[in-house]
């Protein structure tokens, strides 16, 4: 038989974040390196690498992490790649040309090391075809433009930069965000109405700048000022503030520079569209797209663009009055949700979850007989060898259990009154087990039992019912009914030692115990499986 193992790769994660993510860029990555058993090097972008090692100080004084699993590199590190093998993993989070210079590195080309990167890309926020000024889509729309304008002062990589309308609302919006932009206050974050702090340097601010003047060759400045800021506290020779910048373009299809120049800062153009084929057609020019959003009531509005959109992009919101008291914003996927997108956004994802704990690992299949490979993953493998246990498997406690110890059942002959007891009992009366007359053209050749009396019964075979290591039962995993059960069959049960878990004590008065999985092999007269499934118990050590 096959299977597939995850081992954890023998080198190490090098982490290289953008100055944007001085924190949560490392720890989301670590995270699941180390839940890999795979330790990490950081290097965080010089800028902000001060904030990295304070973190990373508290992190190794706490000592919750085996030596060597956290290591710092600060400042020049331009050849860090030059050592990396094909047992290493490579992630970037950073501006998309740095990714590729990084991702063409000569040594990532030789050895094919694993490289995973998240770039910025020129997010869109689309206002739908239906909204009109006065309706709540259109203050929502109005509403979550600018705060995905400034917060952070726009230096995330989900920060809008494109902002979509229909024609007939480009005045209405640019109005409307002009207001709501204006009652942005600016300054030091530790002043009391300070909404919007400073870009992370000077060198950032002149960057941004230089590139707002590039996309002002091809777009009009409708709102800010590159020269001067109002702030409320701080100081604006040495601080590196700036107004929100609002850009507009009336020829989107002809203005090349608002889709292809990022301007890492709150900047962004207001594009007006003639139709949603068009509004799919802009948001596309990005060239691939961590996230964009549509505001609309309408649904078959919002079916149009998704699926017109979703070639481009990573993850896609609706925005509409129903769900946006729980949205997470345009700029923050749900946990559960993959972040990434295609193109200019890096090809790559986030590294959360499952998914990120195998981007650590090594999969191999291997073959050998069931027998053999349940002793090389310490899972049964169903066919393999059973081992005879010296009493029945529920007297024994978690740490005497053997993965592959079977108890074999006595038999029960399932008759008539069992099936119509049954139907009686769990008021499922589907005409294949209680109706004969109506079994024509059908499945069945007669009154077939329930799969779940036929499970049922399964435990009163299986199951020893006096007090012991056994604690509970909380699940059934992979369940299936594989062949009928009909009057006159007759049933045993194969329990088998499928797979065990430890549990890590919540304190010293929680009960020592662990999760074990018995596998329930239901099989009639002729040795054939008429029902399989997974039990997940909890047993005391």
């Amino acid at each position: 038989m096959g299977h597939h193992i995850l081992v954890p790769k023998e080198g190490v994660a090098v982490h290289i974040n953008a100055f944007n993510f001085p924190i949560w860029g490392m720890l989301e990555k670590c995270a699941v390196n180390w839940l890999a058993g795979v330790p990490a090097i950081v290097k965080p972008a010089t800028l902000t690498s001060f904030v990295t090692e304070t973190m990373v100080k508290d992190i190794i004084d706490s000592g919750i992490l085996p030596e060597g699993a956290l290591q710092l590199v600060c400042g020049n590190a331009r050849n860090i790649l030059d050592f990396v093998s094909s047992q290493d993993v490579v992630t970037f989070t950073g501006s998309a040309s740095t990714g590729r210079l990084l991702k063409a590195h000569p040594r990532i080309i030789q050895e094919a090391v694993p490289f995973n990167m998240e770039a910025d890309s020129l997010n869109s926020m689309v206002m739908g075809t239906d909204v009109k000024p006065g309706s709540p889509e259109f203050d929502i729309f109005i509403k979550e433009v600018r705060k995905e304008m400034v917060v952070k002062c726009g230096q995330k990589c989900t920060a809008v930069r494109r902002i979509l309308v229909p024609e007939a609302m480009a005045e209405d919006v640019q109005i409307a965000l002009g207001k709501a932009l204006a009652q942005t206050k600016i300054g030091d974050p530790r002043t009391e109405g300070v909404k919007m702090g400073a870009i992370a340097g000077r060198d950032q601010l002149m960057d941004v700048r230089a590139q707002v003047s590039k996309i002002m060759e091809q777009a009009e400045l409708v709102y800010g000022s590159l020269d001067d800021v109002d702030i409320l506290s701080g100081n604006k020779e040495k601080g590196a503030f700036i107004s929100p910048i609002l850009l507009r373009t009336d020829d989107p299809l002809n203005c090349i520079a608002a889709h292809e120049i990022e301007a890492f800062g709150p900047v962004a153009t207001l594009m007006p569209y003639g139709s949603m084929d068009e509004a799919v057609e802009l948001v596309k020019m990005g060239k691939g797209s961590l996230c964009s959003s549509i505001t609309t009531a309408d649904d078959k509005i919002a079916k149009a663009y998704v699926l017109g959109a979703a070639t481009h992009h990573g993850r896609i919101l609706v925005f509409n009055k129903e769900c946006t008291p729980e949205s997470t914003g345009h700029g923050s996927p749900l946990p559960s949700l993959v972040h990434g997108g295609p193109g200019r956004a890096g090809g790559g994802e986030e590294m959360g979850g499952m998914r990120g704990v195998k981007h650590y690992m090594q999969r191999c299949a291997i073959q050998g007989s069931p027998t053999t490979l349940t002793e090389v993953t310490g899972q049964y493998q169903y066919g393999g060898t059973y081992k005879q246990p010296p009493v029945h498997l529920f007297r024994m406690h978690f740490d005497e259990l053997e993965v592959g110890q079977t108890v074999v059942t006595h038999k029960r002959t399932v008759t008539e009154a069992d099936i119509v007891n049954f139907a009686n009992v769990s008021w499922d009366h589907f005409y294949a087990h209680t109706d004969e007359t109506s079994l024509q053209d059908t499945l069945f050749e007669k009154r077939v039992a329930h799969g779940y009396f036929v499970l049922s019964a399964a435990a009163g075979l299986f199951v020893d019912p006096a007090k012991g290591p056994v604690l509970l039962n909380y699940g059934l995993e992979e369940c299936r009914f594989t062949k009928p059960v009909y009057v006159g069959m007759t049933i045993g049960v194969r329990l088998t030692v499928k797979e065990k878990i430890l549990q890590d004590q919540r304190d010293e008065n929680d009960v020592k115990k662990g999760i074990v999985k018995f596998l329930v092999d239901v099989y009639d007269e002729t040795g054939e499986t008429v029902a399989i499934a997974t039990i997940l118990t909890m047993v005391r050590v």
